[in-house]
């Protein structure tokens, strides 16, 4: 990708960003295979600086007349254009990430027609009244990216992802688990047949049926269960709503506000993550960043748009993440929560009798920047004695992540990969407001 010649003395600064994707995708309804089809995608973005002035267009189009729309749209746009001192970046150093797998990229249809009846065999084998609705995605990406500053940038990028949902109905009750993986490599531990077997093992343990009273109790968050507390964390910790004063973080970098067990980090340098990559989608290279250490607010994710606007010596942190139609806006690569010490066995009997939190029914609805969360479980269990004595139901939580976390009672050496790119241990709250119908 070069940039337009149409641009020659009528911008200050220019970036092209372009983006060419394959997807295989096959899919299955009440555990029987239904569709399958390839398609392709491509497109070009423009930005601009123009007179301090940014401005953004887009296209799926093709050729010169194309090109030339696309200028003047952004130009148009740069009229309009948030006044920025920003400064794209020229080229600079970066770690060697691995995200292209042959294997993965070459898997055929009928690679993953096979994938996907082996996980629906496992998930039948745990409960055979599931009935399983999945959708098989294996994409190579394409991109590259070109500045006036002389970055030139590019990668090429496999991806095996899933969704599946699989429910269980008998008369009024009604067991139902969503979920998503993703992987850029088909080696290692975290595998598609692997996550099949741990949504199989959570379908066991809500064999049985089991009784709760409400009200204040310990409640263990598992990996998946977690994400409730940590998605209203990461928007506090995302830079545009800093710099909308948005943030219950705002100002208080250096501060220790959590419990002194709560380490998170943002490391977009890890081989084979969906959030990974040598650079993110402005041109500046990933790196591993701390965000909260021993409990201490240690910053924030900006991309070069809202670290500009924030002030004397804030930079991008290489969190610039966009589409097509979409400017960059700051966003995680991967987020990974650092395990504690001990072993979920003794946490479960460390916790004696409480609530097991699997999965969460409105996640990211509510007043996220609060930090407050309510939520309805659409899984869980009771702990009784140290062990899970069954699936409860009719289940809701309550409280604000920027309380809960002052207090973790443990958090467990083991962990999973959530949705492909954030990574958790499991987390014990020792008092949680837990209400019961």
């Amino acid at each position: 990708m070069i940039l337009p010649d149409q641009l020659a003395g009528r911008v200050d600064q220019a970036e092209t960003y372009s983006i060419r994707e394959e997807t295989t995708t096959v899919s299955f309804k009440a555990n029987e295979l239904r569709s399958a089809e390839v398609t392709e995608s491509s497109g070009t973005s423009l930005r601009v600086l123009v007179n301090g002035r940014l401005g953004f267009a887009g296209t799926t189009d093709a050729g010169p007349a194309a090109w030339a729309r696309l200028v003047e749209n952004a130009l148009a746009s740069a009229h309009y254009g948030d006044q920025v001192a920003l400064r794209f970046p020229g080229p600079q150093p970066a770690p060697a990430v691995q995200v292209y797998d042959t294997d993965l990229a070459h898997l055929t249809i009928t690679d993953l027609v096979e994938l996907g009846r082996e996980m629906i065999a496992v998930l039948c084998q745990a409960e055979p009244e599931i009935r399983v609705e999945l959708s098989l995605y294996r994409t190579v990406t394409h991109r590259e990216l070109s500045n006036t500053a002389g970055a030139h940038v590019g990668d090429e990028r496999s991806t095996l992802s899933l969704t599946i949902s699989a429910e269980r109905v008998r008369q009024d009750d009604i067991l139902s688990i969503f979920d998503y993986f993703s992987t850029t490599t088909l080696t290692g531990d975290d595998t598609p047949l692997r996550f099949a077997g741990d949504i199989a093992h959570r379908l066991v343990l809500a064999r049985r049926d089991a009784r709760l009273v409400g009200g204040l109790m310990p409640v263990l968050f598992s990996p998946r269960g977690a994400m409730a507390l940590l998605w209203p964390l990461g928007a506090g910790l995302n830079g545009k709503n800093v710099l909308l004063g948005a943030s219950p973080l705002a100002g208080r970098v250096g501060e220790k506000l959590f419990d002194e067990r709560l380490t998170v980090v943002d490391d977009g340098t890890l081989h084979g993550r969906p959030g990974s990559a040598s650079h993110d989608d402005e041109g500046i290279p990933h790196r591993r960043h701390v965000l909260i250490e021993s409990g201490i607010l240690r910053g924030f994710l900006y991309d070069l748009k809202t670290a500009a606007m924030s002030g004397q010596g804030v930079e991008s942190t290489g969190h610039g993440a966009r589409g097509i139609f979409s400017p960059p806006a700051p966003a995680p690569t991967n987020t990974l929560v650092q395990a504690g010490e001990s072993s979920l066995a003794a946490i479960l009997a460390q916790m004696g009798q409480g609530l097991l939190v699997e999965g969460i029914l409105g996640l990211g609805q509510g007043n996220v920047l609060s930090g407050a969360y309510s939520n309805p479980l659409s899984l869980a269990y009771v702990v009784e004695g140290g062990e899970v004595a069954g699936r409860v139901k009719d289940v809701s939580i309550a409280g604000n992540i920027y309380q809960d976390l002052q207090h973790i009672q443990a958090l467990s050496r083991e962990g999973a990969w959530v949705y492909g790119s954030t990574w958790l241990p499991y987390i014990l709250l020792p008092a949680l407001n837990v209400v019961t119908r």
